[in-house]
């Protein structure tokens, strides 16, 4: 199976940036996406931003221009460069992956990140 550990979430001021990490383990071919998702109380889960294999991204129109996603794929990690941050963006963020070759995606257990105003 797989396993996705985050660390980096906090409580930081409006304004401020704070930068997710996500390392994944186990045993598997290689990953294909990778991307970061957040939830807060009451709301489905969204995204955030995603990469690909090769590098190709995707944002939220909220985000656009201040979070920054990458991955080291021989660290089998992916980070999200989050600045200005605002209060809007406090949540619970998780971390997912398309990992080969299992079906499905798998998820991280969620690193909270608060921004006070």
């Amino acid at each position: 199976q797989v396993q996705l550990v985050e660390s980096g979430g906090g409580l930081v001021q409006a304004g401020g940036s704070l930068r997710l990490s996500c390392a994944a383990s186990g045993s598997f071919f290689s990953i294909r996406s990778m991307g970061w998702y957040r939830q807060t109380p009451g709301k489905q889960r969204e995204l955030v931003a995603v990469i690909t294999s090769i590098g190709l991204t995707n944002y939220a129109d909220s985000v656009k221009g201040r979070f920054t996603i990458s991955r080291d794929n021989a660290e089998r990690a992916v980070y999200l460069l989050m600045n200005n941050l605002k209060p809007e963006d406090t949540a619970v963020y998780y971390c997912n992956a398309d990992v080969l070759p299992y079906r499905g995606s798998f998820w991280g257990q969620g690193t909270q990140v608060t921004v006070s105003s």
